[in-house]
């Protein structure tokens, strides 16, 4: 199998510059499911069709950084270690930009929790998305990085169910923590106390329990979740790649 770029960046720009009414989010619809309500063309999920100026700028700011060049260039040294794959799969790489800053339909923690656990229906499509944020200032390294984590989890996915437990959302994300070895390093101060965390919940399904582990307690009060003691910020995920490069 193999995976190859899907330009968006210009498809995006130009729906930017319409007015932000009916008519555009319309036109976001049609590009999205074309005439089938419901189906999924192409995959521009985590876009908001009615960004305001700031979004705009930073797509602008992703293709004056040439991102979708970074992006098929990763791409390109990806397949060649899956060269041997006898798989014909063909996978569709588009970048999305999802607008955590002033996106009323956006919260950065649920959607990056389903940009990385729900990925069915875009598996079955053949699409991957490496998702960016109106919030973040990207460069090379997190072009790159982003878009190897987006394609060690779809190619996680064609072997495993959908994560439901702790422990399999934890075992999805240090596969791709691995593969990729991410650059920042920080991992968690209390590193002890997340551990028993994870070991006392590893089997549980609840929602809460596996939300607050991966994203910590700040994530949860702001969503009005119950917390259960994670300190920190993206404490989890943080966790779970200090122990797959340790």
């Amino acid at each position: 199998m193999k995976f190859e770029l899907l330009p968006v960046i210009e498809i995006m720009l130009d729906l930017y510059k319409k007015p932000a009414n009916i008519d555009r989010f319309t036109a976001y619809l049609k590009l999205l499911q074309g005439n089938t309500k419901g189906e999924l063309i192409m995959p521009l999920g985590g876009f908001n069709p009615m960004g305001k100026e700031h979004v705009y700028a930073k797509l602008t700011a992703l293709k004056e950084l040439n991102a979708e060049q970074i992006i098929a260039a990763t791409l390109a040294n990806l397949n060649k270690k899956l060269i041997s794959d006898k798989n014909e799969t063909v996978f569709k790489v588009a970048l999305n930009l999802s607008d955590d800053l002033k996106g009323a339909w956006t919260n950065h923690y649920t959607a990056d929790y389903d940009n990385r656990f729900k990925l069915n229906p875009l598996v079955v499509r053949n699409f991957c998305i490496p998702v960016f944020w109106t919030s973040e200032i990207c460069n090379e390294n997190i072009i790159t990085e982003r878009t190897l984590a987006s394609c060690y989890r779809t190619l996680y996915w064609l072997s495993h169910s959908a994560p439901a437990t702790l422990k399999e959302h934890c075992d999805q994300e240090k596969f791709v923590a691995a593969k990729v070895n991410y650059q920042d390093k920080s991992g968690v101060n209390n590193f002890k106390k997340v551990a028993e965390y994870y070991h006392q919940h590893q089997d549980s399904k609840d929602y809460n329990i596996i939300f607050n582990f991966l994203y910590g307690d700040q994530a949860a009060e702001q969503l009005n979740f119950v917390r259960y003691g994670v300190e920190g910020e993206m404490t989890g995920l943080r966790y779970i790649a200090q122990i797959a490069n340790s």
